[in-house]
Protein backbone atom coordinates (compact mmCIF):
# COMPACT_ATOMS: atom_id res chain seq x y z
CA UNK A 1 0.00 0.00 0.00
CA UNK A 2 1.25 3.25 -0.90
CA UNK A 3 2.05 6.29 1.49
CA UNK A 4 -1.43 7.58 2.76
CA UNK A 5 -2.30 10.86 0.79
CA UNK A 6 -3.23 13.03 4.02
CA UNK A 7 -4.49 11.96 7.83
CA UNK A 8 -7.70 12.83 9.43
CA UNK A 9 -7.29 14.67 12.70
CA UNK A 10 -10.58 14.40 15.34
CA UNK A 11 -10.49 16.97 18.12
CA UNK A 12 -13.24 16.04 20.64
CA UNK A 13 -14.91 16.72 23.81
CA UNK A 14 -17.02 14.18 26.22
CA UNK A 15 -18.42 12.26 23.18
CA UNK A 16 -17.92 8.92 24.64
CA UNK A 17 -21.66 8.26 23.17
CA UNK A 18 -20.22 8.86 19.47
CA UNK A 19 -16.56 9.06 19.22
CA UNK A 20 -16.28 4.99 18.50
CA UNK A 21 -18.99 5.17 15.87
CA UNK A 22 -17.58 7.96 14.06
CA UNK A 23 -14.01 6.41 14.21
CA UNK A 24 -15.18 3.66 12.77
CA UNK A 25 -16.58 4.90 10.14
CA UNK A 26 -14.18 7.30 9.09
CA UNK A 27 -11.29 4.15 9.19
CA UNK A 28 -14.01 2.28 6.67
CA UNK A 29 -14.91 4.96 4.31
CA UNK A 30 -10.67 5.72 3.60
CA UNK A 31 -9.91 2.16 4.08
CA UNK A 32 -8.89 2.16 0.24
CA UNK A 33 -6.19 4.52 0.68
CA UNK A 34 -4.77 3.82 3.83
CA UNK A 35 -5.52 6.92 5.72
CA UNK A 36 -4.36 7.34 9.57
CA UNK A 37 -6.49 8.64 11.98
CA UNK A 38 -5.87 10.82 14.68
CA UNK A 39 -8.20 10.92 18.21
CA UNK A 40 -7.18 13.94 20.24
CA UNK A 41 -9.18 13.54 23.61
CA UNK A 42 -9.32 17.71 24.98
CA UNK A 43 -9.52 16.20 29.22
CA UNK A 44 -12.49 14.37 28.88
CA UNK A 45 -14.45 13.84 31.67
CA UNK A 46 -16.05 10.97 30.45
CA UNK A 47 -14.83 7.56 29.00
CA UNK A 48 -14.16 8.78 25.48
CA UNK A 49 -10.73 7.70 25.48
CA UNK A 50 -11.33 4.62 26.61
CA UNK A 51 -14.21 4.38 23.59
CA UNK A 52 -11.72 5.29 20.92
CA UNK A 53 -9.23 3.05 21.65
CA UNK A 54 -11.80 0.21 21.72
CA UNK A 55 -11.33 0.78 17.84
CA UNK A 56 -8.81 -2.13 17.06
CA UNK A 57 -7.15 -0.46 13.83
CA UNK A 58 -3.20 0.11 13.63
CA UNK A 59 -3.91 2.94 11.37
CA UNK A 60 -5.47 4.73 14.84
CA UNK A 61 -3.19 6.75 17.51
CA UNK A 62 -5.28 8.07 20.56
CA UNK A 63 -4.09 11.10 22.44
CA UNK A 64 -5.39 12.60 25.85
CA UNK A 65 -4.76 15.78 26.45
CA UNK A 66 -4.19 16.04 30.87
CA UNK A 67 -6.85 18.60 30.74
CA UNK A 68 -9.13 20.47 28.59
CA UNK A 69 -7.27 23.04 26.19
CA UNK A 70 -10.00 24.01 23.49
CA UNK A 71 -10.62 22.89 19.89
CA UNK A 72 -7.85 24.46 18.44
CA UNK A 73 -4.92 23.30 20.95
CA UNK A 74 -6.38 19.49 20.08
CA UNK A 75 -5.82 20.22 16.43
CA UNK A 76 -2.60 21.12 16.68
CA UNK A 77 -1.53 17.92 18.51
CA UNK A 78 -3.15 15.88 15.96
CA UNK A 79 -1.33 17.61 13.34
CA UNK A 80 2.03 17.31 15.18
CA UNK A 81 1.38 13.89 15.35
CA UNK A 82 0.87 13.36 11.70
CA UNK A 83 2.92 12.37 8.89
CA UNK A 84 1.59 13.31 6.16
CA UNK A 85 1.85 16.84 4.13
CA UNK A 86 -2.04 17.27 4.10
CA UNK A 87 -4.03 16.67 7.40
CA UNK A 88 -8.03 16.93 7.31
CA UNK A 89 -10.09 17.74 10.48
CA UNK A 90 -13.62 16.31 11.06
CA UNK A 91 -16.13 16.85 15.06
CA UNK A 92 -16.21 13.64 16.86
CA UNK A 93 -19.28 14.02 17.64
CA UNK A 94 -21.27 12.47 14.42
CA UNK A 95 -22.28 15.49 12.04
CA UNK A 96 -19.48 15.04 9.67
CA UNK A 97 -19.15 12.46 7.02
CA UNK A 98 -15.59 11.51 6.47
CA UNK A 99 -16.83 10.92 2.22
CA UNK A 100 -16.59 14.67 2.13
CA UNK A 101 -13.38 14.83 3.36
CA UNK A 102 -12.23 12.27 0.16
CA UNK A 103 -14.91 14.46 -1.76
CA UNK A 104 -12.54 17.78 -0.66
CA UNK A 105 -9.45 16.06 -1.35
CA UNK A 106 -10.04 15.97 -5.01
CA UNK A 107 -9.41 19.33 -5.00
CA UNK A 108 -5.75 19.81 -4.82
CA UNK A 109 -2.70 17.56 -5.61
CA UNK A 110 -2.14 16.09 -1.34
CA UNK A 111 1.31 15.55 -3.00
CA UNK A 112 2.41 19.24 -3.35
CA UNK A 113 1.06 22.48 -2.14
CA UNK A 114 0.29 24.60 -4.96
CA UNK A 115 -2.03 27.85 -5.06
CA UNK A 116 -4.85 26.34 -2.54
CA UNK A 117 -3.76 26.13 0.86
CA UNK A 118 -7.41 24.94 2.35
CA UNK A 119 -10.44 23.10 1.67
CA UNK A 120 -13.44 24.01 3.76
CA UNK A 121 -16.70 22.44 4.32
CA UNK A 122 -20.19 24.38 3.38
CA UNK A 123 -22.92 22.93 5.37
CA UNK A 124 -26.10 24.33 3.14
CA UNK A 125 -28.59 22.27 5.00
CA UNK A 126 -27.27 22.56 8.79
CA UNK A 127 -29.08 20.43 11.08
CA UNK A 128 -28.58 22.42 14.33
CA UNK A 129 -31.93 24.48 14.60
CA UNK A 130 -32.71 27.97 13.34
CA UNK A 131 -31.13 30.25 16.50
CA UNK A 132 -27.57 28.06 15.24
CA UNK A 133 -28.16 29.39 11.56
CA UNK A 134 -29.04 33.15 12.38
CA UNK A 135 -26.41 33.30 15.02
CA UNK A 136 -23.78 31.46 12.25
CA UNK A 137 -24.83 33.79 9.52
CA UNK A 138 -24.92 37.12 11.71
CA UNK A 139 -21.34 35.96 12.68
CA UNK A 140 -20.00 35.08 9.37
CA UNK A 141 -21.10 37.95 7.82
CA UNK A 142 -19.02 40.13 10.51
CA UNK A 143 -16.24 37.94 10.57
CA UNK A 144 -15.77 38.39 6.12
CA UNK A 145 -16.80 42.33 6.72
CA UNK A 146 -13.97 42.53 9.25
CA UNK A 147 -11.41 40.07 7.41
CA UNK A 148 -12.32 39.45 3.84
CA UNK A 149 -11.67 35.73 3.89
CA UNK A 150 -14.56 34.88 1.89
CA UNK A 151 -15.76 31.82 3.61
CA UNK A 152 -19.36 31.13 3.87
CA UNK A 153 -19.03 28.57 6.51
CA UNK A 154 -15.65 29.19 8.89
CA UNK A 155 -16.94 26.80 11.73
CA UNK A 156 -17.44 23.36 9.70
CA UNK A 157 -15.60 21.19 11.49
CA UNK A 158 -14.76 19.42 7.78
CA UNK A 159 -11.27 21.11 6.80
CA UNK A 160 -8.36 19.87 4.85
CA UNK A 161 -4.94 21.54 4.86
CA UNK A 162 -0.72 21.61 4.64
CA UNK A 163 0.36 20.58 7.99
CA UNK A 164 2.99 23.31 7.43
CA UNK A 165 0.60 26.13 6.78
CA UNK A 166 -1.08 25.48 9.77
CA UNK A 167 2.27 25.16 11.81
CA UNK A 168 3.41 28.25 10.66
CA UNK A 169 0.03 30.16 11.79
CA UNK A 170 0.32 32.21 15.11
CA UNK A 171 -1.18 29.79 17.88
CA UNK A 172 -4.24 30.82 19.82
CA UNK A 173 -7.19 29.22 21.82
CA UNK A 174 -9.90 29.67 18.71
CA UNK A 175 -7.59 29.63 15.67
CA UNK A 176 -9.62 26.99 14.05
CA UNK A 177 -12.46 29.77 13.17
CA UNK A 178 -9.59 31.93 10.95
CA UNK A 179 -7.91 29.15 8.93
CA UNK A 180 -9.28 30.85 5.96
CA UNK A 181 -8.68 34.13 7.34
CA UNK A 182 -4.97 33.55 8.06
CA UNK A 183 -4.40 31.38 4.92
CA UNK A 184 -5.79 34.12 2.62
CA UNK A 185 -3.08 36.41 5.00
CA UNK A 186 -0.32 33.45 3.96
CA UNK A 187 -1.09 34.09 0.50
CA UNK A 188 -2.71 31.31 -0.36
CA UNK A 189 -6.97 30.39 -1.59
CA UNK A 190 -9.64 28.91 -0.19
CA UNK A 191 -11.93 26.62 -1.81
CA UNK A 192 -15.66 25.41 -0.06
CA UNK A 193 -16.83 22.49 -0.82
CA UNK A 194 -20.78 22.24 -0.29
CA UNK A 195 -21.01 19.10 2.59
CA UNK A 196 -23.34 17.17 4.89
CA UNK A 197 -24.44 18.05 7.72
CA UNK A 198 -26.29 14.87 10.12
CA UNK A 199 -28.12 15.41 13.21
CA UNK A 200 -26.01 14.91 15.98
CA UNK A 201 -26.78 11.02 17.51
CA UNK A 202 -26.30 11.25 21.48
CA UNK A 203 -24.31 14.00 23.65
CA UNK A 204 -25.25 17.80 23.62
CA UNK A 205 -23.42 20.83 21.58
CA UNK A 206 -20.47 22.38 23.60
CA UNK A 207 -20.87 25.32 22.57
CA UNK A 208 -23.93 28.47 23.27
CA UNK A 209 -24.71 31.04 20.81
CA UNK A 210 -23.97 33.70 23.54
CA UNK A 211 -20.69 32.49 24.72
CA UNK A 212 -19.81 32.21 20.63
CA UNK A 213 -20.58 35.77 20.40
CA UNK A 214 -19.36 37.35 23.25
CA UNK A 215 -15.72 35.46 22.39
CA UNK A 216 -15.83 36.10 19.09
CA UNK A 217 -16.40 39.67 19.09
CA UNK A 218 -12.59 39.59 21.19
CA UNK A 219 -11.34 37.56 18.84
CA UNK A 220 -11.67 39.00 15.98
CA UNK A 221 -10.33 42.37 17.21
CA UNK A 222 -7.29 40.51 18.71
CA UNK A 223 -7.43 38.86 15.12
CA UNK A 224 -6.75 41.64 13.25
CA UNK A 225 -4.54 43.47 15.12
CA UNK A 226 -2.57 39.81 15.14
CA UNK A 227 -2.55 40.04 11.03
CA UNK A 228 -0.93 42.89 11.03
CA UNK A 229 2.10 42.07 13.20
CA UNK A 230 2.10 39.10 11.14
CA UNK A 231 4.83 39.32 8.10
CA UNK A 232 5.04 36.29 5.54
CA UNK A 233 8.75 36.80 3.59
CA UNK A 234 8.02 33.88 1.52
CA UNK A 235 5.93 31.08 1.22
CA UNK A 236 8.76 29.28 -0.15
CA UNK A 237 10.26 29.80 3.25
CA UNK A 238 6.95 27.60 4.19
CA UNK A 239 7.21 24.45 1.59
CA UNK A 240 10.84 24.16 1.34
CA UNK A 241 11.72 21.29 -1.98
CA UNK A 242 12.38 18.96 1.15
CA UNK A 243 9.28 19.23 3.27
CA UNK A 244 7.15 18.42 0.04
CA UNK A 245 8.39 14.62 0.23
CA UNK A 246 9.27 14.22 4.11
CA UNK A 247 7.45 16.79 6.29
CA UNK A 248 9.64 18.56 8.94
CA UNK A 249 9.91 17.53 12.47
CA UNK A 250 7.68 17.20 15.08
CA UNK A 251 5.44 14.11 15.08
CA UNK A 252 7.61 11.14 16.11
CA UNK A 253 7.75 12.58 20.30
CA UNK A 254 4.13 13.16 20.65
CA UNK A 255 3.14 9.48 18.88
CA UNK A 256 5.36 7.93 20.83
CA UNK A 257 3.57 9.42 23.60
CA UNK A 258 0.56 7.71 22.60
CA UNK A 259 1.65 4.63 21.95
CA UNK A 260 2.65 4.59 25.49
CA UNK A 261 -0.77 5.76 27.04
Amino acid sequence: MSSPAFTIVIPCFNEAENIAAVVEEALAVTEAAGTSVIVVDDGSSDATSEAARKVASDRLTVITHPSRSGKSAAIRTGALACRTLWFGTMDGDGQDDPADLLRMSGEVDLSTVGTVGLVGGWRKNRTDGDSRRIASRLANGLRKKMLHDDCPDTACGLKLMPRALFLAMPFYDSLHRYFPAWTKHFGYEGRWVPVTNRPRAAGTSKYSNIGRAAAGFFDLLGVKWLMKRTHIPSQELLFPPQSLSAPIGYGSDVQETARQA
